[in-house]
């Protein structure tokens, strides 16, 4: 027996049917579950220049090795495409339970192809896949559909669901699982674009079993019991991520008025202990006992009066600092408006201060707005534009396409205000404070991202955060450390206090695999999923000049900053330099093809052969 079920179920919407297939030992072998599998999936079966919002792309939901076990924190699930906004392979990590259904179901891995001719919803039961009618459900928000399919199919029924943002192809749609969402990338665009409403399970829990139930029971009492003790985790429970803001500010990379200076200063009314004042209730996902969200009354728009799980800090930041602003409870009510329609929040909230850096520099008025005057910390105005944007009318049209695609159709001096990488936008972390962050989100390969590869030296003191140099090494290993944790999912916040050997511990007793019971074997598969995503990247014809940062990082000194007072990145060209020997890249970006070899990736290196003679 095994955590492992090492199946999957392919679902084609043109026809409406569907297979059972087996995982191949050797893709288990060589990438363990979750975003190892995606990516080898992706890289195999979708074609270059495929449009992701083509029939032809694919859409990937993935579940760990280790997930619906006794585990703390290892039962996320991913889901994985092509992005509508980045044009790269992509995954978003989310909670709630759809993934633990999922493995109650037998799979480790689905993947849905094609596009249903009329609106459609897929159902699991003991009775088969089902393929129905979502017409009376098009439209529908979150909880009113999931409500609604629990009414049809049980109340033990678990969804994936995108809501009208989906539906109107807003390019940062998201995916909600009960109060969770897979917010990043656009993966509920491609949903939507396949004219799929949701996925959803009910069927018998069925436990995953243990190789060696004895041994991972063992472990599992030794991860709660560093749990317990673990500061960081209290500090999670307490007072969630928002805790963070402070730490920011303090730095100095707390982005303000569409990045252009780094802190506020009334922060403590963005402080953890603040938000935890209005914390009516704990909440977190399936078998966590972190459980760092917390619920929170909203007070206007389509919620108003019932509570959200929210906001976190990257919410926070978006629609506080970010659009001028420091109101706790406009956070909340604008995170609820963009959980109505269904789109993430960093990429709404970094779109509106881009709108809002037009208006204050007149590059726009109410004449393109339809009347909205975009002033910094005008809360109405933002709030309407959120609503625009999930609707897709007004000027929210045009924001809906993403702030990269906005700022090339405005034209003029609009691209240099636009803060994104590779399409994707930023996070609440100004990379001009912190450059091991800045080299991490410029060769992400997902674009903008602060979950691709986490510098924690430069936030605990063990490096300097202001230093270009030295840090080439240091990105390397704790992207290919993300990969790693991302394939089994380990969530950042449930998984204190592991390391890669207890992983292999876990995943030894779990499986019964030798080869996963080496630390080295591990972080050799965080290795070669990095290089095989990036690889992907390659063939859709991204290199060295993709691997880069808005010009405001690079040129405009950071304001108001603290220790980060103006900084910008100067040297990234000698930190990307770094970065590639680190992996065995060539100067342009591109894996080596002996290093490819080496990770035993013949199917990459074969692939882009092409790319490494020119």
């Amino acid at each position: 027996m095994s955590t492992l079920t090492a199946k999957l179920l392919r679902i084609n919407l043109n026809v409406s049917n569907f297979i059972e297939e087996k995982i191949s030992d050797q893709h288990v072998k060589r990438f363990i579950s979750a975003r190892g599998l995606g990516a080898i999936y992706l890289f195999d079966e979708l074609a270059p220049a495929v449009d992701p919002l083509s029939p032809d792309n694919k859409l990937l939901l993935l579940v760990g090795a280790l997930g619906g076990t006794g585990l703390q924190g290892f039962s996320k699930w991913m889901v994985m495409s092509k992005s509508p906004l980045t044009g790269t392979v992509f995954r978003s990590v989310t909670g709630g339970n759809f993934g633990i259904w999922m493995k109650h179901a037998g799979y480790d891995l689905m993947i849905i192809e094609g596009k249903a001719a009329t609106p459609t919803y897929i159902h699991l039961d003991e009775g088969g896949v089902h393929f129905l009618d979502a017409a009376g459900l098009w439209g529908l928000n979150y909880r009113r559909l999931q409500a609604q399919l629990k009414e049809t199919h049980g109340q033990r029924t678990e969804s994936a669901c995108i809501g009208p943002a989906g539906e109107n192809l807003v390019r940062y749609a998201v995916i909600h699982s009960g109060e969770r969402t897979a917010s990043r990338g656009g993966m509920g665009t491609v949903m939507g674009s396949k004219n799929l409403k949701a996925v959803s399970i009910n069927v018998p829990a069925k436990k995953p079993s243990p190789f060696d139930p004895i041994a991972f029971k063992d472990l599992v009492k030794t991860q709660v019991n560093i749990l317990k003790e673990h500061p960081r985790k209290q500090t999670m429970t307490t007072l969630g991520t928002p805790y963070i803001t402070k730490i920011v500010n303090m730095m100095g990379i707390l982005p303000t008025k569409n990045y252009q200076e780094g802190s506020i200063p009334n922060i403590e009314e963005l402080s953890g202990d603040r938000f935890f004042e209005l914390k009516k209730a704990r909440a977190g996902c399936y078998n966590c006992m972190t459980r760092c969200g917390g619920m929170r009354a909203v007070n206007h728009g389509p919620f108003k009066g019932s509570q959200i799980d929210g906001p976190e800090y990257e919410t926070i930041f978006a629609f506080g600092p970010l659009v001028g602003l420091s109101d706790r409870q406009f956070i909340i009510d604008a995170n609820a408006m963009c959980d109505v329609y269904g789109i993430d929040t960093i990429s709404t909230g970094v779109c509106v201060a881009f709108a809002c850096e037009l208006f204050a520099r007149g590059m726009i008025s109410p004449v393109d707005t339809e009347g909205l005057r975009l002033a910094w910390g005008n809360k109405e105005a933002i709030f309407s534009l959120i609503e625009q944007i999930g609707q897709r009318r007004g000027f929210g049209r045009l924001l809906g396409e993403g702030v990269q695609r906005a700022a090339a159709q405005l034209g003029g001096d609009a691209p240099s205000l636009a803060m994104h990488i590779k399409g994707l936008e930023l996070p609440g972390y100004d990379p001009r404070g912190v450059k091991g962050y800045a080299l991490s989100m410029a060769t992400s390969n997902i674009g903008g991202s602060h979950m691709y590869g986490r510098p924690r030296e430069e936030f605990s003191g063990q490096a300097d955060p202001l230093a270009e140099t030295g840090k080439g090494a240091m990105i390397a290993r704790v992207q290919k450390e993300q990969a790693l944790e991302d394939s089994l999912i380990a969530c950042t916040f449930g998984n204190t206090g592991l390391d890669a050997d207890m992983y292999a511990r876990l995943l030894l007793a779990a499986t019964g695999i030798d080869h996963f019971g080496s630390a080295e074997n591990l972080l050799k598969i965080g290795e070669r999923i990095v290089s095989l995503e990036r690889c992907f990247n390659v063939r859709e014809g991204f290199d060295r000049k993709d691997d880069t940062l808005p010009e405001r990082m690079r040129r405009e000194p950071l304001l108001e900053a603290g220790p980060a007072t103006d900084h910008t990145v100067a040297n990234l060209e000698h930190l990307l330099d770094e970065y590639y020997r680190a992996l065995g890249y060539t100067s342009r970006g591109i894996p080596g093809i002996d290093q490819l070899q080496a990770l035993d990736l013949p199917e990459a290196a074969e692939s882009i052969k092409a790319f490494t003679a020119t």
